[in-house]
């Protein structure tokens, strides 16, 4: 399920695994490198200092050769429920400004709820490509953890 407005976006999905799992697949290189870009993308190179005021950056490539790296600062961690994170592309031509990422992880029974919102999105163009780009990879994300 999603839901969008004019500069923001909310998709909440059900996975089957454990909470400290999921929440493990989204905060280590290890578990981002396996799931952290849209399908047909690659990812190329991930770091993450799982810190508040730690940096992260996921690089990844495009079906089409394009090289997209997002890049951020964690603003408040909760394990295993809740990361924060700004989030920005650091190249010029993907670039829509620094937006903030929420992500709530909630344990139901042997699944997990993960609720993610990103917002200050310019643009409802870019809340919208924002929204197709993260559906894929918790597409992929699902798999993973399958």
């Amino acid at each position: 399920m999603s839901t969008e407005t004019s500069t923001s976006l909310q998709i909440t999905r059900m996975l089957k695994a454990e909470r400290a799992r999921v929440f493990r697949a989204w905060s280590t290189a290890d578990g981002l490198k396996q799931w952290a870009c849209p399908e047909g993308a690659t990812i190329e190179d991930v770091r993450v200092d799982l810190q508040v005021g730690g940096r992260y950056r996921i690089r990844m490539n495009g079906s089409e050769g394009q090289t997209y790296t997002a890049v951020g600062t964690y603003r408040e961690i909760t394990a295993p429920s809740r990361l924060v994170y700004s989030w920005e592309w650091e190249e010029p031509e993907h670039a829509v400004g620094e937006t903030l990422v929420t992500v709530d992880f909630e344990a139901v029974g042997d699944s997990t709820q993960v609720t993610l919102s990103h917002e200050r999105f310019p643009s409802p163009e870019a809340a919208g490509a924002h929204e197709q780009g993260w559906g894929s990879c918790l597409n992929r994300l699902d798999a993973a953890l399958a």
